[in-house]
């Protein structure tokens, strides 16, 4: 499976960049899924919804699915976040997975960075992070592009895959 990571540090620009990557990859007739970390509680269905209801109940997974779509969610209650590797097994076949976060894992990322939130860079001490995507101009021992040419950043990502 081939899989390339986007980081950065809160408001860096992670989301817009991978919105935009995978509309551009897809556009290219490569297929892409998504796998996006989150570092707090957060919940996709609503209080009052059947799937909720099911979930609160103490059923460990819910399986929503109509015509359009389906989603599995896993109640980990007691259990250990999974890792990188174990979800990305839950995955179905596509020739590219886009990560948001995990940015410690050792997968080949790109950092979104903007220069507003003065935070430092995490490609400094990191060699996984293979570029940066900035809203300004870095002197880095690897490529740098701006943050807002999805173009050149995907054309780096699939070459760096093999895509």
């Amino acid at each position: 499976m081939r899989l390339y990571g986007v980081v950065g540090w809160k408001n860096a620009g992670k989301t817009g960049l991978m919105e935009r990557l995978v509309s551009e990859i897809i556009g290219r007739g490569i297929s892409v899924s998504t796998v996006k970390h989150a570092h707090h509680t957060f919940d996709v269905d609503h209080p009052g919804k059947d799937s909720h209801r099911h979930r609160v109940a103490g059923a460990r997974e819910v399986l929503l699915a109509s015509r359009k779509r389906i989603a599995l969610m896993h109640e980990l209650r007691d259990e250990e976040e999974p890792t990188l590797e174990v979800l990305l097994q839950r995955l179905g076949p596509v020739d590219l997975v886009l990560v948001e976060g995990y940015k410690r894992d050792a997968h080949p990322k790109v950092e979104a960075h903007r220069a507003e939130t003065g935070n430092p860079l995490i490609a400094t001490d990191d060699p996984t992070v293979r570029a940066v995507a900035s809203d300004t101009p870095l002197e880095l021992d690897r490529p740098v592009f701006d943050l807002n040419d999805t173009k050149a950043i995907a054309d780096f990502i699939l070459r760096e895959v093999g895509l």
